[in-house]
Protein backbone atom coordinates (compact mmCIF):
# COMPACT_ATOMS: atom_id res chain seq x y z
CA UNK A 1 0.00 0.00 0.00
CA UNK A 2 1.19 3.51 -1.13
CA UNK A 3 2.66 5.51 2.03
CA UNK A 4 -0.07 8.91 1.84
CA UNK A 5 2.21 12.18 2.00
CA UNK A 6 0.99 15.81 2.70
CA UNK A 7 3.41 18.83 1.95
CA UNK A 8 2.04 22.65 2.91
CA UNK A 9 3.98 25.02 1.71
CA UNK A 10 2.68 29.09 1.41
CA UNK A 11 2.36 29.31 -2.50
CA UNK A 12 4.48 28.33 -5.56
CA UNK A 13 5.23 31.85 -6.42
CA UNK A 14 9.22 31.72 -7.94
CA UNK A 15 11.88 31.62 -5.23
CA UNK A 16 14.17 29.02 -3.37
CA UNK A 17 11.64 27.02 -1.01
CA UNK A 18 8.91 26.92 -3.82
CA UNK A 19 11.52 25.68 -6.36
CA UNK A 20 13.46 22.77 -3.95
CA UNK A 21 10.11 21.17 -3.08
CA UNK A 22 8.95 21.31 -6.87
CA UNK A 23 12.04 19.75 -7.86
CA UNK A 24 11.55 17.51 -4.69
CA UNK A 25 8.16 16.25 -6.09
CA UNK A 26 9.56 15.53 -9.50
CA UNK A 27 11.85 13.18 -7.92
CA UNK A 28 9.77 10.78 -5.97
CA UNK A 29 8.66 7.47 -6.93
CA UNK A 30 4.81 7.86 -7.09
CA UNK A 31 4.67 4.25 -7.22
CA UNK A 32 5.27 3.76 -3.88
CA UNK A 33 3.89 7.31 -2.28
CA UNK A 34 0.92 9.24 -3.05
CA UNK A 35 0.98 12.85 -2.41
CA UNK A 36 -1.00 15.39 -1.32
CA UNK A 37 -0.11 19.53 -1.70
CA UNK A 38 -1.82 22.01 0.46
CA UNK A 39 -1.40 25.74 -0.49
CA UNK A 40 -2.65 29.11 1.09
CA UNK A 41 -2.33 31.02 -1.90
CA UNK A 42 -3.18 29.46 -5.30
CA UNK A 43 -2.74 30.16 -8.93
CA UNK A 44 0.64 30.85 -8.50
CA UNK A 45 3.91 31.07 -11.06
CA UNK A 46 5.10 27.24 -10.43
CA UNK A 47 1.84 25.40 -10.29
CA UNK A 48 2.36 23.92 -13.48
CA UNK A 49 5.47 22.01 -12.79
CA UNK A 50 3.91 20.41 -9.98
CA UNK A 51 4.47 16.61 -11.35
CA UNK A 52 0.26 15.10 -12.73
CA UNK A 53 0.81 12.20 -9.91
CA UNK A 54 0.20 15.35 -7.01
CA UNK A 55 -2.86 16.54 -5.96
CA UNK A 56 -3.20 19.74 -4.85
CA UNK A 57 -5.88 20.27 -2.24
CA UNK A 58 -8.63 23.32 -2.64
CA UNK A 59 -8.49 26.16 -1.36
CA UNK A 60 -9.57 26.69 2.08
CA UNK A 61 -12.77 28.14 2.71
CA UNK A 62 -10.90 31.41 4.61
CA UNK A 63 -8.61 31.51 1.16
CA UNK A 64 -11.23 31.32 -0.66
CA UNK A 65 -12.94 34.38 1.54
CA UNK A 66 -10.24 36.68 1.66
CA UNK A 67 -10.00 36.50 -2.07
CA UNK A 68 -13.23 38.57 -1.57
CA UNK A 69 -13.40 42.59 -1.97
CA UNK A 70 -14.72 44.16 0.84
CA UNK A 71 -17.82 44.67 -0.49
CA UNK A 72 -18.22 40.83 -1.28
CA UNK A 73 -17.00 39.90 2.14
CA UNK A 74 -19.78 42.14 3.42
CA UNK A 75 -22.64 40.39 1.03
CA UNK A 76 -21.10 36.53 2.18
CA UNK A 77 -21.14 37.65 6.03
CA UNK A 78 -24.71 38.86 5.78
CA UNK A 79 -26.17 36.03 3.49
CA UNK A 80 -24.28 33.22 5.82
CA UNK A 81 -24.56 34.39 9.23
CA UNK A 82 -21.08 33.83 9.62
CA UNK A 83 -19.31 36.80 11.68
CA UNK A 84 -15.98 34.88 12.23
CA UNK A 85 -14.36 35.03 9.07
CA UNK A 86 -15.28 39.05 8.51
CA UNK A 87 -13.97 39.62 12.55
CA UNK A 88 -10.60 37.56 11.92
CA UNK A 89 -9.79 39.18 8.23
CA UNK A 90 -10.04 42.61 10.00
CA UNK A 91 -8.19 41.93 13.14
CA UNK A 92 -5.38 40.42 11.46
CA UNK A 93 -5.40 43.72 9.16
CA UNK A 94 -5.04 46.21 11.72
CA UNK A 95 -2.65 43.80 13.79
CA UNK A 96 -0.17 43.79 11.12
CA UNK A 97 -0.56 47.65 10.30
CA UNK A 98 0.72 48.04 14.46
CA UNK A 99 4.49 47.69 13.27
CA UNK A 100 6.85 46.56 10.58
CA UNK A 101 6.48 42.93 11.04
CA UNK A 102 8.91 40.52 9.46
CA UNK A 103 7.47 37.33 7.70
CA UNK A 104 7.80 35.43 10.98
CA UNK A 105 5.61 38.39 12.60
CA UNK A 106 3.21 38.57 10.07
CA UNK A 107 2.81 34.58 10.20
CA UNK A 108 1.84 34.52 14.38
CA UNK A 109 -0.36 37.53 14.18
CA UNK A 110 -2.08 35.39 10.90
CA UNK A 111 -2.51 32.32 12.91
CA UNK A 112 -3.65 34.37 16.02
CA UNK A 113 -5.94 35.92 14.01
CA UNK A 114 -7.74 33.58 12.04
CA UNK A 115 -6.78 29.84 12.86
CA UNK A 116 -10.08 29.45 14.68
CA UNK A 117 -11.35 29.70 10.96
CA UNK A 118 -9.04 27.45 9.37
CA UNK A 119 -10.96 24.26 8.99
CA UNK A 120 -8.98 20.72 9.92
CA UNK A 121 -7.79 18.23 7.16
CA UNK A 122 -10.29 15.10 7.31
CA UNK A 123 -7.73 12.71 5.64
CA UNK A 124 -5.24 11.04 8.04
CA UNK A 125 -1.67 10.69 6.53
CA UNK A 126 1.47 8.73 7.12
CA UNK A 127 3.64 11.71 6.75
CA UNK A 128 2.85 15.51 6.75
CA UNK A 129 5.46 17.80 5.99
CA UNK A 130 5.73 21.39 6.80
CA UNK A 131 8.04 22.67 4.15
CA UNK A 132 8.15 26.56 5.07
CA UNK A 133 8.39 28.03 8.38
CA UNK A 134 5.40 29.89 9.49
CA UNK A 135 1.94 29.24 8.87
CA UNK A 136 2.08 26.30 7.10
CA UNK A 137 3.89 24.64 10.47
CA UNK A 138 1.03 25.87 12.13
CA UNK A 139 -1.46 24.60 10.05
CA UNK A 140 0.16 20.79 9.95
CA UNK A 141 0.59 21.08 13.68
CA UNK A 142 -2.80 21.80 14.40
CA UNK A 143 -5.14 20.82 11.58
CA UNK A 144 -3.45 17.93 10.50
CA UNK A 145 -3.54 14.03 11.96
CA UNK A 146 -0.57 11.76 10.48
CA UNK A 147 1.32 9.17 12.34
CA UNK A 148 4.55 11.55 11.92
CA UNK A 149 4.93 14.90 11.39
CA UNK A 150 8.51 16.60 9.94
CA UNK A 151 9.03 20.77 9.43
CA UNK A 152 11.36 22.06 6.97
CA UNK A 153 13.24 25.27 8.08
CA UNK A 154 15.08 27.12 4.87
CA UNK A 155 15.74 30.62 6.52
CA UNK A 156 18.32 31.72 9.02
CA UNK A 157 16.01 31.80 11.99
CA UNK A 158 16.48 34.58 14.44
CA UNK A 159 13.19 35.06 16.26
CA UNK A 160 12.28 37.97 18.97
CA UNK A 161 11.03 36.53 22.26
CA UNK A 162 7.07 37.06 21.65
CA UNK A 163 7.58 34.41 18.48
CA UNK A 164 10.10 32.25 20.01
CA UNK A 165 7.87 31.85 22.94
CA UNK A 166 4.49 31.74 20.40
CA UNK A 167 6.46 28.60 17.83
CA UNK A 168 8.03 26.62 20.29
CA UNK A 169 4.47 24.76 20.74
CA UNK A 170 4.57 24.31 17.24
CA UNK A 171 7.89 22.32 17.11
CA UNK A 172 7.24 20.80 19.63
CA UNK A 173 4.28 18.47 18.07
CA UNK A 174 6.95 17.67 15.71
CA UNK A 175 8.82 14.29 15.06
CA UNK A 176 11.78 15.90 13.31
CA UNK A 177 12.83 19.06 11.76
CA UNK A 178 14.94 19.70 8.63
CA UNK A 179 17.40 22.47 7.95
CA UNK A 180 18.72 23.30 4.77
CA UNK A 181 22.12 23.90 5.78
CA UNK A 182 24.73 23.33 8.65
CA UNK A 183 23.92 26.95 9.47
CA UNK A 184 20.85 27.00 9.02
CA UNK A 185 20.61 24.03 11.70
CA UNK A 186 22.74 26.12 14.17
CA UNK A 187 21.08 29.17 13.97
CA UNK A 188 17.50 26.98 14.82
CA UNK A 189 19.39 25.31 17.64
CA UNK A 190 20.35 28.99 19.47
CA UNK A 191 16.68 30.10 18.97
CA UNK A 192 15.78 26.30 20.00
CA UNK A 193 18.32 24.59 22.05
CA UNK A 194 15.73 22.19 23.17
CA UNK A 195 14.99 20.78 20.08
CA UNK A 196 18.79 19.29 19.31
CA UNK A 197 17.64 15.96 18.97
CA UNK A 198 15.40 15.88 16.57
CA UNK A 199 17.30 18.38 13.86
CA UNK A 200 19.09 17.00 10.76
CA UNK A 201 19.78 19.09 7.64
CA UNK A 202 18.81 18.05 4.47
CA UNK A 203 19.97 20.04 1.71
CA UNK A 204 17.72 21.96 -0.51
CA UNK A 205 17.21 19.78 -4.02
CA UNK A 206 18.57 20.72 -7.23
CA UNK A 207 18.30 19.04 -10.75
CA UNK A 208 21.21 20.03 -12.78
CA UNK A 209 19.97 17.97 -15.84
CA UNK A 210 16.31 19.90 -15.30
CA UNK A 211 18.04 23.09 -14.75
CA UNK A 212 19.91 22.53 -17.99
CA UNK A 213 17.70 21.94 -20.18
CA UNK A 214 15.02 24.69 -19.04
CA UNK A 215 17.94 27.10 -19.63
CA UNK A 216 17.94 26.19 -23.37
CA UNK A 217 13.99 27.20 -23.68
CA UNK A 218 12.08 29.95 -22.74
CA UNK A 219 12.22 33.88 -23.03
CA UNK A 220 15.11 35.74 -21.65
CA UNK A 221 15.97 39.27 -22.17
CA UNK A 222 14.53 40.97 -24.96
CA UNK A 223 16.10 44.54 -24.91
CA UNK A 224 19.20 43.74 -26.98
CA UNK A 225 21.63 45.17 -24.89
CA UNK A 226 25.39 44.49 -25.38
CA UNK A 227 26.30 45.59 -22.48
CA UNK A 228 26.74 44.10 -19.12
CA UNK A 229 23.88 42.01 -17.71
CA UNK A 230 23.67 41.35 -13.88
CA UNK A 231 21.13 39.61 -12.78
CA UNK A 232 19.31 38.55 -9.13
CA UNK A 233 16.82 36.51 -8.38
CA UNK A 234 14.55 37.25 -5.67
CA UNK A 235 11.35 38.52 -3.48
CA UNK A 236 11.29 42.07 -3.02
CA UNK A 237 11.40 42.25 0.18
CA UNK A 238 13.89 43.24 3.21
CA UNK A 239 15.23 39.63 3.25
CA UNK A 240 17.11 40.01 -0.03
CA UNK A 241 18.84 43.42 0.62
CA UNK A 242 17.46 45.62 -2.60
CA UNK A 243 18.60 48.94 -0.15
CA UNK A 244 22.05 47.21 -0.53
CA UNK A 245 21.54 46.54 -5.09
CA UNK A 246 20.10 49.88 -5.55
CA UNK A 247 22.86 51.70 -3.78
CA UNK A 248 25.26 49.38 -5.16
CA UNK A 249 23.66 50.06 -8.94
CA UNK A 250 24.12 53.69 -7.99
CA UNK A 251 28.23 53.21 -7.65
CA UNK A 252 28.37 50.91 -10.79
CA UNK A 253 26.34 54.35 -12.94
CA UNK A 254 28.65 56.97 -10.89
CA UNK A 255 32.02 54.60 -12.40
CA UNK A 256 30.77 54.75 -15.87
CA UNK A 257 29.82 51.08 -16.14
CA UNK A 258 27.90 49.88 -19.14
CA UNK A 259 25.74 47.78 -17.57
CA UNK A 260 22.22 46.96 -16.54
CA UNK A 261 21.16 45.02 -13.56
CA UNK A 262 17.74 43.08 -14.02
CA UNK A 263 15.44 41.65 -10.95
CA UNK A 264 12.90 38.91 -11.55
CA UNK A 265 10.89 38.82 -8.39
CA UNK A 266 7.76 40.29 -6.96
CA UNK A 267 7.17 41.51 -3.40
CA UNK A 268 6.07 44.05 -0.41
CA UNK A 269 8.90 46.72 -1.50
CA UNK A 270 8.14 46.95 -4.97
CA UNK A 271 6.33 50.12 -4.89
CA UNK A 272 9.58 51.79 -2.61
CA UNK A 273 12.13 50.26 -5.15
CA UNK A 274 10.27 51.61 -8.25
CA UNK A 275 10.24 55.18 -6.27
CA UNK A 276 14.11 55.32 -5.72
CA UNK A 277 14.65 53.82 -9.40
CA UNK A 278 12.47 57.00 -10.67
CA UNK A 279 13.81 59.87 -7.73
CA UNK A 280 17.91 58.56 -8.95
CA UNK A 281 17.48 58.12 -12.54
CA UNK A 282 18.16 54.38 -12.78
CA UNK A 283 15.15 53.55 -14.90
CA UNK A 284 17.96 52.24 -17.74
CA UNK A 285 20.67 50.49 -15.25
CA UNK A 286 18.21 48.62 -12.66
CA UNK A 287 15.14 46.37 -14.32
CA UNK A 288 12.63 44.82 -12.89
CA UNK A 289 11.13 42.02 -14.79
CA UNK A 290 8.59 40.45 -12.51
CA UNK A 291 8.70 37.10 -12.02
CA UNK A 292 8.78 34.00 -14.61
CA UNK A 293 8.14 30.36 -14.26
CA UNK A 294 11.56 29.84 -15.93
CA UNK A 295 13.84 31.93 -14.95
CA UNK A 296 16.90 29.99 -16.01
CA UNK A 297 17.42 31.30 -19.53
CA UNK A 298 17.73 34.70 -17.98
CA UNK A 299 20.53 32.99 -15.33
CA UNK A 300 22.60 31.56 -18.57
CA UNK A 301 22.61 34.84 -20.94
CA UNK A 302 23.45 36.89 -17.42
CA UNK A 303 27.22 38.04 -17.17
CA UNK A 304 27.48 38.22 -13.68
CA UNK A 305 24.55 37.18 -10.79
CA UNK A 306 24.56 39.12 -7.32
CA UNK A 307 22.76 38.02 -4.35
CA UNK A 308 22.33 41.01 -1.70
CA UNK A 309 20.96 38.97 0.78
CA UNK A 310 20.97 39.89 4.52
CA UNK A 311 20.39 36.16 5.70
CA UNK A 312 19.33 33.43 3.68
CA UNK A 313 18.80 29.36 4.39
CA UNK A 314 21.39 28.25 1.86
CA UNK A 315 20.74 30.60 -1.10
CA UNK A 316 19.34 28.38 -4.34
CA UNK A 317 19.57 31.02 -6.66
CA UNK A 318 22.74 31.17 -5.99
CA UNK A 319 23.47 27.19 -6.60
CA UNK A 320 21.19 27.40 -9.57
CA UNK A 321 24.04 30.48 -11.06
CA UNK A 322 26.65 27.86 -10.23
CA UNK A 323 24.79 25.48 -12.28
CA UNK A 324 24.97 27.69 -15.07
CA UNK A 325 28.85 28.62 -15.20
CA UNK A 326 27.84 32.38 -14.24
CA UNK A 327 30.43 33.97 -12.11
CA UNK A 328 28.96 35.02 -8.42
CA UNK A 329 28.84 38.09 -6.42
CA UNK A 330 27.15 37.39 -2.91
CA UNK A 331 26.99 39.37 0.27
CA UNK A 332 28.79 37.10 3.15
CA UNK A 333 25.13 35.91 4.80
CA UNK A 334 24.96 33.21 7.14
CA UNK A 335 25.34 30.13 5.19
CA UNK A 336 27.23 31.46 2.10
CA UNK A 337 30.45 29.01 2.77
CA UNK A 338 27.92 26.06 2.63
CA UNK A 339 28.20 26.66 -1.65
CA UNK A 340 30.97 29.24 -1.87
CA UNK A 341 34.54 29.49 -2.42
CA UNK A 342 35.83 32.46 -2.07
CA UNK A 343 37.56 33.71 -5.17
CA UNK A 344 37.08 30.24 -6.85
CA UNK A 345 33.16 30.10 -8.06
CA UNK A 346 32.51 33.79 -7.03
CA UNK A 347 33.24 36.53 -4.85
CA UNK A 348 32.06 37.07 -1.50
CA UNK A 349 31.96 40.21 0.01
CA UNK A 350 30.48 42.42 2.72
CA UNK A 351 27.33 43.58 3.46
CA UNK A 352 27.16 46.89 2.00
CA UNK A 353 27.10 48.61 -1.43
CA UNK A 354 30.56 49.92 -1.54
CA UNK A 355 31.74 46.36 -1.26
CA UNK A 356 29.13 45.01 -3.91
CA UNK A 357 29.82 47.21 -6.01
CA UNK A 358 33.98 46.65 -5.79
CA UNK A 359 33.21 43.33 -6.50
CA UNK A 360 31.07 43.58 -9.69
CA UNK A 361 33.65 45.78 -10.73
CA UNK A 362 36.46 43.24 -10.29
CA UNK A 363 34.80 40.75 -12.05
CA UNK A 364 34.10 43.18 -15.16
CA UNK A 365 37.58 44.74 -15.16
CA UNK A 366 39.73 41.46 -14.05
CA UNK A 367 38.68 39.30 -17.42
CA UNK A 368 41.48 36.74 -15.91
CA UNK A 369 39.69 36.56 -12.68
CA UNK A 370 36.42 35.97 -14.69
CA UNK A 371 37.55 33.23 -17.09
CA UNK A 372 39.01 31.68 -13.89
CA UNK A 373 36.19 31.43 -12.21
CA UNK A 374 33.98 30.68 -15.36
CA UNK A 375 36.13 27.67 -15.60
CA UNK A 376 36.14 26.41 -11.89
CA UNK A 377 32.13 26.42 -12.07
CA UNK A 378 32.75 24.16 -15.58
CA UNK A 379 34.41 21.55 -12.95
CA UNK A 380 31.98 21.56 -9.97
CA UNK A 381 29.84 18.95 -9.11
CA UNK A 382 26.63 19.99 -10.57
CA UNK A 383 23.17 19.62 -8.49
CA UNK A 384 22.54 17.48 -5.44
CA UNK A 385 19.88 14.90 -6.50
CA UNK A 386 21.45 12.27 -4.00
CA UNK A 387 19.82 14.69 -0.86
CA UNK A 388 16.23 12.81 -2.38
CA UNK A 389 17.60 9.95 -0.72
CA UNK A 390 18.15 11.49 2.64
CA UNK A 391 14.33 12.02 2.26
CA UNK A 392 13.66 8.61 1.54
CA UNK A 393 15.24 7.47 5.15
CA UNK A 394 13.67 10.26 7.02
CA UNK A 395 10.18 8.72 5.60
CA UNK A 396 11.44 5.58 6.77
Amino acid sequence: MKKKLLFAIDSLDCAGAEKSLVTLLSLLDYTKYSVDLMLFAHETILESLVPKEVTILKPLKYTEYTKLNIKQSLIYTLKNSNYKMLYSRMKYSIGIRKENYRNSQKARVFWQSVSKNIEKNSKYYDVAISYAQGVPTFYIADKVRAKKKFAWVNVSYKLKEQDKTFQKDFYDKYNKIVAVSDTTKEIFLETFPDCSEKVGVIHDINNPDLIVEMANIGESYDDNFTGVKILTIGRLDYQKGYDIALNACERLKENGINFRWYVLGKGPQQKEIEEFIDKNNLTQHFILLGTRSNPYPFIKNADIYVQTSKFEGFGLAIAEARMLNVPVVTTRFDAVYAQMVEGKNGIVVDMNPEAVSDGIMQLINDKELRETIIQYLRGEKKGNIEEVEKFYQLLG
